[in-house]
């Protein structure tokens, strides 16, 4: 299992949560692949801690559903279906495509401006190349906008459903930028929406921005 060594440590973090975002990142951008065995001991050497914090960063994955352990024998990631990737993105769009429907109605132009600002960042990271700060810039957006909806529950399992598709954004975010270019136009279509208070173009526009990917993922697997 071979782990990097050049890579930048958080700071101002525990040992257990240090190793739980290390690793977390590690799978997300295929470091560690899926099925791949984690070693404890080679992980905890790596990241300069003792074995205990990379356990319990373990058991940490494990309830996110991106390792599975097997006391006593192995830990290892999870591996990666391809049909995932309609029932996540599918779930992810109808809720999302609701707090799109709420927000536009309820929207200020101070918040409007905060989502452009995200946006630009999002175009940014991908014309740099930068897969892993593009998908938290996108990451940042939506969530915004499920914030604003002020529905704990599409935040809820929003969040749940985000750590499992981040593993296929990655990817999708990887491809040449003009095929990830449509995802930065379809936030400035979800901005202007909100600008005119227009939910049923909001919620169609949000919709589109994970049915689309979710179909062009699926074609890569």
């Amino acid at each position: 299992m071979p782990v990097p060594k050049n890579f930048v440590s958080p700071v101002r973090m525990s040992a257990k949560e240090r190793a739980f975002a290390q690793i977390q990142r590690w799978i997300i951008d295929g470091t560690l692949q899926p099925g791949e065995k984690l070693l404890d001991a080679e992980l905890a050497e790596s990241l300069g801690v003792s074995r205990t914090p990379i356990r319990e960063a373990f058991q940490l994955l494990e309830v996110q559903g991106l390792v599975s352990m097997h006391p006593g024998k192995e830990t290892k990631v999870t591996a990666i279906e391809k049909e995932d990737i309609f029932k996540m993105y599918s779930t992810m769009a109808a809720l999302q495509a609701l707090a799109a429907e709420v927000t536009a109605k309820i929207i200020v132009p101070e918040q409007v401006d905060r989502l452009r600002a995200i946006n630009m960042e999002f175009a940014a990271a991908i014309k740099s190349g930068q897969a892993y700060q593009a998908m938290e810039a996108d990451e940042q957006f939506h969530n915004l906008i499920v914030e604003l909806s002020d529905n704990p529950y599409v935040a809820s399992f929003s969040a749940s459903l985000q750590i499992h598709i981040r593993r296929f954004k990655y990817v999708f975010l990887k491809q040449p930028i003009t095929a990830t270019q449509a995802s930065v136009d379809e936030h400035d279509s979800i901005i202007a929406a909100f600008e005119r208070k227009d939910s049923d173009s909001a919620r169609a526009m949000m919709k589109r921005n994970f049915t689309r990917p979710m179909q062009e993922l699926h074609g890569l697997f």
